[in-house]
């Protein structure tokens, strides 16, 4: 299994010199399994840069083409990628989209609410290619081919799902936005359920501990309770996400020694910060 991050930021897209190294996009990964359809992770303006690396490999093949999405929530950036997404200008492509089901719509009917005049110039039926939806619910599991998906509902705000994918006995999970609560100590069943002995987690860690004290309730974690679900569920590996935009690479340089300080005194959880760009393989341990 391949992870290739292209978007790892929250709230909004950023851009400075001082942002360059940890990169501006917001949240979108790509999961690669040898021989299935690209999996991918929310659909934040990274989504736009994935679109064209897929499309370098497909254009030699003159396939459309296929893939599958994750979508844990609806807030505007892990979403906002949608009508940017390259492939989509190709007749016959097609991306099943599994996200949220919501109380007042389907899935298909909010999303396509949200890509329309006047806030965008087109709809998204004008696109292309071909994007079709599953609701889903917070206590869900399914197969795409040889990967294994579960569902949970997490604490955030709104309707907001985690996934664990299952491949070959490698193990992801995958939280982006998660609200911490205010002990910082405490963690939800799902969430553990979701992480207990993963190879690799993807886990909010947006604020500092003193921004969290100001912020306890806008939905978001710390580093520290990010090592802290990580000791708890036995994880390997810890990739801290959802950085803030105000943070530069220098803060989150910071962020990333203050979480590796706390992880030592369990020795058990390697701790890295997400960046735009890194890929690695991950294999069963």
């Amino acid at each position: 299994m391949r992870i290739t991050y292209f978007g790892v930021r929250g709230s909004c897209p950023c851009s400075s010199d001082q942002q360059r190294r940890y990169g501006g996009n917001t949240s979108c990964v790509l999961v690669e399994v040898a021989g299935e359809p690209p999996l991918i992770l929310d659909m934040g303006t990274g989504l736009r840069a994935l679109g064209h690396h897929l499309v370098a490999d497909l254009v030699p093949t003159g396939r459309p083409m296929r893939g599958n999405c994750l979508l844990t929530h609806l807030h505007y950036d892990h979403i906002l990628g949608t009508p940017f997404f390259p492939p989509m200008r190709d007749p016959g492509a097609l991306l099943e989209i599994y996200g949220p089901s919501q109380a007042d719509a389907s899935l298909q009917v909010t999303m396509a609410s949200m890509v329309k005049p006047p806030f965008f110039p087109v709809h998204m039926s004008d696109f292309r290619g071909e994007l079709r939806y599953h609701d889903l619910k917070g206590n869900d599991g399914f197969q795409l081919g040889g990967i294994s998906v579960k569902v949970r509902t997490i604490p955030h705000i709104g309707n907001t799902l985690g996934f664990r994918l299952e491949v070959d006995g490698a193990i992801v999970a995958y939280l982006p936005d998660h609200q911490a609560p205010v002990d910082r100590a405490t963690v939800s069943p799902e969430v553990l359920e979701l992480c207990e002995g993963a190879d690799l987690m993807i886990h909010d860690a947006q604020y500092t501990e003193e921004e969290f004290v100001e912020l306890f309730d806008w939905g978001h974690s710390t580093p520290a309770y990010a090592v802290h679900i990580a000791t708890e569920a036995g994880v390997r590996r810890l990739d801290m996400f959802h950085h803030d935009p105000g943070h530069t690479d220098r803060q989150i340089d910071a962020m990333l020694r203050a979480a590796r300080q706390v992880a030592q005194a369990t020795g058990k959880v390697e701790v890295n910060a997400a960046k735009e760009g890194a890929t690695f393989e991950l294999r069963k341990r």
